[in-house]
């Protein structure tokens, strides 16, 4: 069985953060949407249906939430860029896809449903 690619996957997390460019979004803030994929071997807990062999999502949303309610950030890169990295050193997981969603966002003159970023990582270090 190869395990290497089995996923935990949270969509559509929305939270209320602080983060842009213009004075305004730093003060108004707003809302954002993050959907977060993390790669782990799941067969010991799918053998186990043991909670301590795998990874919580309820402790991954946890992390997400706080960098979002957190440090305001300019970017949408620095934004995922923070969640990728925190849930990564966090966590015993391979990788890390994240997707962060600024709805409506205030360019000027434009009608624009969205804006997001997604970035990928991985763990340099071996998994323990």
């Amino acid at each position: 069985m190869n395990s290497k690619n089995d996923k935990i996957i949270l969509h559509g997390m929305r939270f209320y953060g602080f983060h842009g460019v213009n004075p305004e979004e730093k003060t108004l803030g707003q809302t954002y949407l993050v959907d977060c994929e993390v790669t782990l071997d799941l067969s010991k807990a799918g053998i186990s249906d043991n909670l301590n062999d795998t990874v919580s999502y309820t402790h991954i949303y946890r992390v997400v939430r706080s960098v979002i309610e957190g440090e305001s950030k300019n970017l949408l890169e620095a934004l995922a860029e923070s969640i990728a990295n925190k849930v990564i050193n966090e966590f015993n997981i391979q990788s890390i896809r994240i997707t962060v969603v600024k709805p409506n966002p205030p360019i000027k003159g434009s009608n624009i449903n969205q804006a997001a970023v997604e970035i990928s990582r991985h763990r340099t270090e071996p998994i323990n």
